[in-house]
């Protein structure tokens, strides 16, 4: 019985704390919805960060790396 009596006394705490922490916890008053301007930053279009060449160079090694042949 006295469990019973412990595991209601926490869910009442719970349910209290949620209700009383369901609108915020400050004490201040919301503050007004203000309309921001959006700005619309036009970004060029995105090109190969990595030269070519690179890549390249990195396959033939890759290959070279692959036939064991160093």
């Amino acid at each position: 019985m006295r469990f019973i009596t412990t595991l209601a006394a926490a869910a009442a705490i719970t349910v209290s704390a949620a209700a009383a922490h369901a609108g915020g916890l400050g004490l201040a008053a919301p503050e007004p919805m203000v309309a921001t301007p959006i700005v619309m930053v036009d970004t060029p279009a995105p090109t190969g960060s990595v030269n070519s060449g690179y890549i390249v160079l990195g396959l033939l090694a890759a290959l070279v790396a692959a036939s064991g042949s160093f």
